[in-house]
């Protein structure tokens, strides 16, 4: 479920996060999309590209690129479904009506065209690497996730550490956050963001005596 909440108090930069779905959900976009029957297809330099089915004749399907306009055959091995307009962006990967490789690709592409560098999959979230600093770690933020539920807030590291946090003092349990992935994908900073969360949310403000800014310049 993507976050759909009251918009009134959310914190700046929130664009960052969510997704604003607007004409996404409009029905004659989705006309649109059944009409064409549009499907993904190979590309060896995109990856995957868009295109119409125009016909499948036993295991080979006939399609249009819809960029180029070519014509050209796949077996129906390669073609891919392709989701309706408004999984466009989703927030929760597991939604997606047709959960395949380019389907994947193609929406983490699109978040992250976007700024929306976090996109959860089922218990897992994934996260890519902007190469530069978003204004979406601060205090005001922070506050903006402390003890909501996944899906009342837009995906991010602070929702992950903020529900291992709180099933901590649930059940009394460690918890663990794994951080994976390939050299330079970004494992350290979001580890320094997830001890910036636990380091705010487990002080209070009565015994605090150094600010979050403080907590991370010391991981440095």
């Amino acid at each position: 479920m993507d976050s759909k909440k009251d918009t009134s108090n959310d914190p700046q930069n929130v664009e960052l996060l969510r997704v604003g779905k607007g004409p996404l959900e409009d029905t004659a976009a989705q006309s649109d999309w059944a009409s064409k029957k549009l499907v993904w297809v190979p590309d060896e330099h995109q990856g995957f590209v868009m295109a119409t089915l125009l016909d499948t004749v036993g295991e080979e399907c006939k399609v249009q690129i819809v960029d180029s306009g070519k014509k050209c055959s796949f077996h129906h091995d390669l073609v891919q479904r392709m989701n309706p307009p408004k999984f466009e962006k989703a927030e929760d990967m597991a939604n997606l009506t047709f959960l395949n490789e380019a389907s994947v690709l193609h929406n983490l592409k699109s978040r992250y065209y976007s700024g929306m560098i976090y996109t959860y999959s089922g218990l897992f979230c994934v996260v890519i690497n902007p190469y530069k600093r978003l204004p979406i770690y601060n205090d005001e933020i922070i506050e903006w996730y402390k003890g909501k539920r996944r899906h009342e807030r837009p995906p991010h590291i602070y929702a992950i550490a903020d529900a291992a946090y709180r099933n901590m003092l649930q059940d009394r349990e460690d918890q663990s956050i794994l951080c994976t992935g390939e050299s330079g994908a970004g494992k350290t900073e979001n580890t320094k963001k997830v001890i910036q969360y636990l380091a705010s949310v487990a002080t209070s403000a009565k015994t605090q005596k150094t600010t979050t800014a403080n907590v991370i310049s010391k991981l440095h």
